[in-house]
């Protein structure tokens, strides 16, 4: 999720909102108790319910941060990649060209990028901290790319042409992606023409007419 917390931090963090949802959900109890005369069973269960209800909320949150972390990880990509590209057709090494990258960017992939150039400083190779990054990512196209990298420097492979393909392919998965996602939002959009407007301009089209008859039956 991009966090510094750590996972005992999580967990620790998971089981004050299990207490919090406990101490919430007994309150409710006892309220219902003193009002309806609720069981105690009945207490007790709802006690569990808001303790288990504290850590899925909590466990939900970490979820959707997750996501949103990808997703703006997905979205830089392509301009990452395209700087990757042109610093290397430069004459720059591959940790130069992701130090520039980690220099003029700001975003989730230049958080990790620079956690690359930490490892390849503290004295680690940059094949290992491609690798690295490849297997701590979970965006594919960002996961795929540092796995090619890894591979190319391994074998020496030209970068040039590996970035510039790279590139092209993340520049075509983010127009699917847009595509995909337009084609969502219209079917979206015309969810309150369907039930809203449509509606209203069938009740403004019908109803004179429905006067008028009740007027000439009359």
């Amino acid at each position: 999720s991009g966090s510094a917390d750590s996972v005992a931090d999580f967990r620790a963090r998971q089981w004050s909102s299990g207490v919090i949802g406990f101490a919430l959900a007994s309150a409710l109890g006892l309220v219902l108790w003193g009002v309806y005369q609720f069981t105690a069973l009945g207490i007790l269960g709802l006690s569990f319910a808001g303790f288990v209800g504290g850590m899925y909320w909590c466990d939900v949150r970490l979820t959707a941060a997750v996501s949103r972390y990808e997703a703006q990880m997905a979205r830089e990509f392509p301009v990452v990649a395209d700087l990757l590209a042109l610093s290397v057709a430069a004459g720059e090494s591959p940790l130069a060209a992701v130090q520039r990258v980690v220099l003029v960017s700001h975003g989730p992939l230049s958080k990790e990028l620079a956690k690359l150039v930490a490892q390849v400083r503290s004295g680690g190779t940059t094949a290992d901290a491609f690798e690295a990054l490849s297997k701590r990512v979970g965006v594919l196209s960002v996961s795929r790319f540092a796995a090619t990298m890894a591979v190319a420097i391994e074998r020496g492979t030209p970068l040039i042409s590996v970035l510039h393909a790279q590139a092209a392919d993340a520049r075509e998965a983010s127009r699917r992606t847009l595509i995909e996602s337009a084609g969502r939002r219209e079917i979206l959009m015309l969810m309150p023409v369907v039930f809203l407007v449509l509606p209203t301009v069938i009740v403004f089209a019908f109803y004179p007419g429905m006067i008028a008859l009740t007027f000439v039956s009359g």
